[in-house]
């Protein structure tokens, strides 16, 4: 059954377009090392001297640099292609993470804060790019999660293995996280030499494309979109608390929760079994019975993991709200899906872009929104704050968002025949 399983998810792959496989390499690559050091980013800016304040300030700093750039680069994802986008974003997370090896203060951190967060928002744009062009839309959600599930499995060890590296240097310290960004300087290096000798743009954008206009771009998605503005609604309001947990949780299960390094790694290796072993059922599910449905079970469960996270009083329950938060990735792969079918595949660079925009805006309140809660309030009420913003996700989805499967019936996924 499983082997059979693992043949169908081979099958779909290869009759899948040259740019889905090779950029199925570089997003697992890429999923690797940023689990590298994801979680433990946030410990070690605090380790070189900043305050929770700080903390938040730096992320919603360098959120600005990814919230100017994105309207241009979906233009230019639109006109140029996406391998061009590719092939400037990563050689930015080369240098983001050198400049982290030789930060020595927090404020030091700030440019390769700014260069990763910068990189991270162009991949944001080009990734799901590939998925949006070159999948059908009857199986995209299932591929979605396919690759997904792929790329992030290499994560799933990730955590672990920068727990031991950091354990080998000193512990949590600024000197046991250093290494971890040498690696990843390496890693993303290999990526980059990958993405050069092997993707090529199939798809032919024939169409003079004017010099990106903000506003313009916005008009015309929103006219020839499908309930666009409720969407991206619902995205800035999802978007706000991934970027509270991104930057939070990890100091919260290390300082309030008083977690080592291996208690850290553990909650984020959890927080991926999910995606691994569920994505493509849950991508099955999405294709099937809708989007919408997917969603609502998706987030209720993470909101779940959140209350269980708050309420943890030693590593077991932490571990079981880590394994709970894999349903935010996969509430994510299927918010993907949507996104891709609100407009037509000639305006996705731009809506994208727009997106980003939002994203940005997003990433730069997020980190502020939980450090003054944080401050004033308690670390326990910026959790709560994660799950009325999600609450209130869901409530626009119910009110505003159309179900974008466009079968009249469910449909038979092609991974299923």
């Amino acid at each position: 059954m499983k082997r059979n399983a693992i043949q169908k998810g081979i099958d779909f792959i290869g009759r899948q377009q040259e740019p889905f496989k090779v950029n199925l390499v570089r997003a697992t690559s890429q999923s690797f090392l940023t689990h590298l050091v994801r979680q433990y980013q946030p410990i070690y800016i605090l380790r070189l001297g900043a305050t929770n304040f700080q903390l938040g300030l730096i992320n919603s700093i360098g959120g600005i640099a990814g919230t100017v750039i994105a309207p241009p680069t979906g233009w230019l994802a639109d006109k140029y292609g996406i391998r061009k986008v590719f092939l400037v974003a990563t050689p930015l997370m080369v240098l983001g993470s050198l400049l982290f090896t030789v930060a020595w203060t927090w404020m030091a951190t700030i440019p390769a804060l700014l260069l990763t967060l910068l990189a991270e928002q162009l991949l944001m744009i080009a990734c799901p790019m590939v998925c949006g062009s070159y999948l059908k839309s009857e199986e995209r959600a299932t591929g979605k999660q396919l690759c997904d599930a792929i790329s992030t499995l290499p994560g799933l060890f990730a955590p672990m293995i920068a727990a031991i590296v950091i354990a080998r240097f000193g512990g949590l310290t600024a000197e046991g996280i250093r290494p971890l960004y040498y690696i990843c300087a390496v890693g993303f290096s290999l990526s980059l030499v990958w993405v050069y000798t092997r993707y090529s743009d199939n798809l032919k954008n024939d169409a003079q494309l004017a010099l990106p206009r903000f506003a313009d771009d916005m008009k015309e998605v929103f006219e020839r979109g499908n309930a666009v503005r409720s969407w991206l609604a619902c995205l800035l309001l999802s978007s706000t608390s991934t970027y509270i947990g991104l930057v939070y949780l990890p100091i919260y299960v290390a300082e309030v929760k008083h977690g080592n390094e291996f208690v850290v790694g553990s909650v984020a290796t959890a927080s991926l079994i999910l995606p691994v072993f569920l994505a493509m059922a849950v991508g099955r599910f999405a294709d099937t019975f809708g989007r919408k449905k997917s969603l609502y079970v998706t987030i209720s469960l993470y909101c779940l993991s959140i209350l269980l996270l708050i309420g943890a009083q030693n590593t077991a329950m932490l571990l079981v709200s880590g394994v709970l938060q894999g349903f935010y990735a996969l509430s994510a792969v299927t918010q993907g899906a949507i996104t891709a079918e609100l407009v037509h595949v000639s305006l996705l660079g731009r809506w994208y872009g727009i997106i980003n925009v939002f994203r940005g805006m997003a990433r730069i309140a997020g980190p502020i929104f939980g450090a003054v809660i944080w401050s004033v309030f308690g670390p326990n009420y910026v959790f709560f704050s994660i799950i009325l913003l999600e609450v209130s996700n869901m409530a626009i989805l119910w009110l505003k968002i159309p179900e974008t499967l466009k079968a009249a019936q469910p449909v038979q996924s092609s991974l299923l025949r």
